[in-house]
């Protein structure tokens, strides 16, 4: 969801109560478009994070620590000098816009007290962090902006600062039935929530969707199709919404994809969002680090995994078309019994079959009803030469069969563990996972050179497994990978711990540590839910996975990481969620 106006304003509600009126004390910038001011504020130490990213531009209180450059940037210095043990006097939204101004009181060189401003802009990829005097001059900005990059404006030091173009649109507190009937009536043969978006600053299109849902109408609907009762309805449902801001009756929650994507958030609650998971938070500055630093996670393990699974797919691939051939090689030696047969009818019949003939034709007497066939023939050798040749395509054919036999095996076997190492990096969530996973296919082969693979003890540093708790009270815990899975079953569970692992399909091993106590079914079935939904078959209903004590657990000596083997097994059958899944983890 884009950082909308009424995201800014429950912000800035936090703020007002929080920070304001309180003294600067660090200012850092992490990174370009970026900044960090430390403060402290009636006894109480907080950090403001400012960014104007322009795929993420946003403003909220923030826990996290954040690695600054060594050498300050030169916005970072001016911003130290300007504003650095200054007193926050008045933070505001102009308008409802998506902007947000700190007046910062500070001593200049003179002694005099002098009132700058700090103003974010949150306008998508013109977002920008501006610095400006008390005279309204342009300081410093965190983007220069010159008439080549934009023709309207100019942000430049020494620049008089100008407020970003206005759109003409209304402020949605200040809300009227006259400004409501101005903006259909000029706004013919447009969907209405294009209309509230268009005509009232800070609205996103989804908080429009939902001003539409919660007044009971299509949004899609023309505003001409609107009858007087339509319109009453949207502009009641409008009122409502922006009288709960007014109120600072917020519900910051953040809704997730079904494969756990943070996609959307909001400080209002969504209604005609369904089907999604959200959690709800207890403001919005925790609610957007939340989403933020999720997104960022997903964005980040993507990025450094992109040529891990480049080269598993590259790999998977090469097995998939390895198969391809071994199933058509074995399609075209069907019929080597066939040949070996008409080799030793021929050497029978031979005395009875004439040189240069195309075919013979005899009784096969190893045929109960002693059918005739037919046998096709080289006329240019005798009936023995013909026989020689069947045998000896025959016994190719057998030596291709029993070769065939252990390739498949091991193709199978190298295409399990490919998709189980896949599996793995699909759920990295740390670099030290990333790190093992690279370590591991190191030492399997697949990747040659020693490309982020370190010998050094840092990198032998684990990472830990999932831990969760079942209702029942059981610990669980779920390998990410196929070194943990390996630890997890060799090292750290005992002979009555229970294993599960999804039945023929790749993914985690999960042990339940029984502590010598009998296992509920609910803690089996909780465990399943957990097996299936870290495996391939996450997106699958009704997921066979199989169950059974460690000690009927064995690895055969040689065999690739993560792989076992068992004899004695029980098999749940489970739909894994993640709302499901989400209830177990521990704290």
């Amino acid at each position: 969801m884009a950082f909308d106006g009424i995201t800014v304003n429950a912000v800035l509600s936090e703020l007002n109560s929080s920070i304001l009126n309180g003294k600067i004390d660090k200012v850092y910038q992490p990174e370009k478009d970026a900044v960090v001011l430390q403060i402290r504020s009636f006894g109480s130490s907080y950090r403001l994070f400012l960014s104007a990213n322009p795929s993420a531009p946003r403003f909220n209180l923030t826990e996290s620590k954040f690695e600054n450059p060594q050498t300050p940037p030169l916005f970072c210095m001016v911003l130290r000098k300007r504003i650095g043990g200054g007193k926050i006097t008045k933070i505001y939204q102009p308008d409802f816009e998506r902007q947000v101004i700190f007046e910062i009181e500070t001593v200049n060189e003179m002694g005099d007290y002098v009132t700058n401003r700090l103003i974010l802009e949150i306008i998508g990829r013109h977002s920008n962090l501006i610095l400006v005097s008390d005279e309204g001059i342009i300081l410093e900005s965190a983007r220069h902006i010159n008439y080549e990059l934009s023709s309207v404006r100019e942000v430049l030091p020494g620049k008089k600062y100008e407020n970003p173009p206005s759109q003409g649109k209304f402020n949605p507190l200040e809300l009227s039935e006259e400004n409501f009937s101005k903006a259909l009536s000029d706004n013919p043969s447009v969907k209405i929530q294009q209309l509230i978006y268009r005509s009232y600053t800070g609205i996103s299109p989804v908080m429009a969707e939902e001003i539409c849902y919660r007044a009971g109408l299509n949004s899609s609907l023309n505003t001409e199709e609107l009858d007087s009762q339509g319109k009453k309805a949207l502009f009641t449902s409008f009122k409502s919404v922006f009288e709960d801001i007014k109120a600072e009756k917020f519900q910051p929650s953040v809704y997730f994809e079904k494969d756990g994507r943070p996609k959307e958030f909001s400080p209002v609650c969504l209604s005609c969002i369904s089907g999604l998971r959200y959690e709800q938070y207890e403001s919005c500055s925790v609610m957007l680090e939340a989403f933020y630093s999720n997104r960022d996670m997903i964005f980040r393990m993507n990025q450094k995994t992109h040529d891990l699974k480049k080269l598993i797919s590259n790999n998977i691939e090469r097995c998939v078309k390895k198969k391809d051939i071994q199933n058509r090689t074995l399609i075209s030696i069907r019929n080597r019994e066939t040949h070996r047969l008409w080799g030793e009818l021929l050497i029978s019949y031979a005395y009875s079959i004439k040189s240069g003939d195309n075919e013979a034709k005899v009784i096969n007497f190893y045929d109960e009803n002693q059918a005739e066939i037919t046998i096709p023939l080289d006329p240019d050798l005798s009936p023995q030469e013909n026989a020689q040749k069947y045998f000896k395509k025959y016994n190719k054919e057998k030596r291709t069969f029993a070769a065939l036999q252990t390739q498949i095996k091991e193709n199978e076997e190298e295409l399990y563990y490919l998709e189980s190492v896949m599996n793995g990096v699909e759920g990295c969530t740390s670099e030290q996972d990333i790190k093992e996973i690279r370590r591991e296919l190191f030492d399997q082969g697949y990747i040659k050179k020693h490309k982020g693979f370190e010998k050094n003890k840092k990198s032998n540093k684990k990472s830990a497994p999932l831990h969760f708790v079942s209702s029942d009270g059981f610990s669980i815990a779920v390998g990410k990978n196929n070194t943990q899975n390996d630890e997890l079953m060799m090292k750290t569970a005992k002979n009555s711990d229970l294993w599960f692992h999804t039945k023929q399909i790749p993914g985690s091993h999960v042990i339940v540590f029984t502590e010598g106590r009998e296992v509920p079914d609910t803690t089996i079935t909780e465990a399943a839910v957990l097996a299936a939904y870290y495996s391939k078959a996450r997106q699958g209903s009704l997921v066979p996975v199989d169950y059974t004590p460690k000690r009927f657990i064995k690895k055969p000596n040689g065999s690739k990481p993560g792989f076992v083997i068992y004899t004695t097994n029980k098999t749940a059958y489970v739909t894994p969620t993640e709302e499901f899944v989400e209830k177990l983890k521990k704290e």
